[in-house]
């Protein structure tokens, strides 16, 4: 079963720049959430939550869910200029947020030039490298360099 775990935490950084847990901890340390808090928040049970982030299961089903978990990550950003109850609301405020139904992103035509730019600037080994240095401060950044090297061919 580790190996399952260990698979499912590699596919996690694909889909996400990192494994969960990792997204969770700077979500749940910076805004001074739970993880009962932090499932509330997102539209997710506490025993779906925790799999979540154990590993045993690897993906997020509900778009809405992953925009949310996006949208907390932001606020880690925003929340040291925010006072307590401007936080308290912000965070309310993210359990509001709806996702699209497509299973998937559409790549928009801004997005394409983009990869097509990263993966002319660099190889595949280099846009996953940065994509890994990122992966901690910038998922979001970090998944667009893996996406170019995952298109990358060489």
């Amino acid at each position: 079963m580790s190996g399952d775990i260990t698979a499912n935490l590699a596919q996690q950084r694909e889909l996400y720049g990192e494994p969960l847990r990792d997204l969770a901890d700077r979500v749940m340390g910076a805004l001074g959430l739970t993880q009962g808090r932090l499932a509330q928040t997102l539209g997710l049970s506490a025993p779906m939550l925790s799999q979540l982030l154990s590993g045993r299961r690897t993906k997020i089903g509900n778009p809405a869910v992953v925009q949310r978990l996006y949208a907390l990550l932001e606020l880690v950003d925003e929340a040291p200029g925010l006072t307590a109850q401007e936080l308290a609301a912000r965070i309310e405020a993210v359990h509001e947020v709806q996702g699209t139904y497509a299973t998937t992103r559409t790549t928009s035509d801004s997005e394409e030039a983009a990869l097509a730019g990263l993966r002319e600037a660099a190889d595949p080994a280099d846009l996953r490298g940065a994509a890994d240095l990122l992966a901690a401060h910038h998922p979001r950044l970090s998944s667009l360099l893996r996406k170019a090297a995952e298109g990358a061919r060489g």
